[in-house]
């Protein structure tokens, strides 16, 4: 109805403003690329403008917490559902997925490739003390990664120069692993996306625990009544219809699929 409207107001000649919306997300949403596939077509759909704020995933539940954005789109189930739990989100609605994959040099001095599992590739890069990459920046990619350490029984910031804590988003981190030939842990589309690979391959990737789900999380206005309510779940009733599902699974690079959408109506 909105986009019926919209046109019609176009069409005779009324200049029709689109309303804005605050999204945090995370870098690596945004380096996929699929944010420049959606946003044009849920502004077409809906009259909203999404500004992102793209940041890690700690620091998108803290926008929200403040009420700096209307939403967040993140991947930390933890951490979402403590930010549920504590009142600063209304719910959180699962969009899609894809996984986390195991990148390195391709001689792959520790060879993980070869690992049964994922805790087993990490054991092996901190035998051999092949250097390692984490982001280092709390977001989701980060918290996943120092899960499986945990997994291993294993504290590799403490276990010398080898592993390498940048601070920085997943473009800039896949950069720093690129230059030293490192080993890092990426999610598929951030990878697939990335155009500096050099002498870096995709190595380890198919266990289950690299799972990596991305929810959307409408900030509560019972605690910042400026959000747009009614705006979030116009763009939730988007990024759960068939128009997103058919987006989200269409896009791909060199023919490879980068999310999975498995939104419930």
């Amino acid at each position: 109805m909105i986009r019926i409207l919209t046109a019609i107001l176009i069409l005779i000649g009324v200049q029709v403003r689109a309303e804005t919306l605050r999204l945090a997300v995370t870098t690596s949403f945004h380096n996929s690329g699929l944010s420049d596939v959606l946003l044009p077509a849920i502004q077409r759909d809906t009259g909203i403008e999404v500004q992102l704020l793209v940041v890690g995933t700690g620091q998108a539940i803290r926008l929200g917490e403040a009420g700096d954005v209307d939403a967040v789109l993140v991947h930390s189930r933890k951490a979402e559902e403590a930010f549920v739990e504590g009142g600063f989100g209304t719910h959180r609605r699962e969009i899609m997925y894809n996984d986390f994959v195991f990148v390195g040099p391709s001689l792959d001095p520790a060879d993980i490739a070869n690992a049964g599992d994922a805790v087993t590739a990490l054991k092996r890069i901190a035998q051999t003390k092949a250097p390692f990459v984490s982001r280092g920046d709390d977001s989701g990619t980060h918290k996943k990664e120092l899960s499986l350490w945990a997994a291993a029984e294993l504290a590799p910031e403490q276990s010398g120069r080898w592993y390498n804590a940048v601070g920085a988003g997943m473009g800039a981190s896949l950069n720093t692993a690129s230059g030293l030939e490192a080993y890092i842990m990426a999610d598929r589309a951030s990878w697939l996306n990335f155009g500096n690979k050099q002498d870096l391959e995709l190595l380890f990737s198919g266990d289950p625990a690299l799972f990596n789900q991305y929810a959307f999380i409408p900030v509560n206005s019972a605690r910042h009544a400026h959000v747009k309510s009614d705006a979030v779940m116009r763009l939730e009733t988007w990024l759960t219809s068939p128009v997103a599902r058919e987006l989200i699974n269409g896009y791909k690079i060199a023919g490879e699929p980068l999310f999975t959408f498995n939104a419930t109506p």
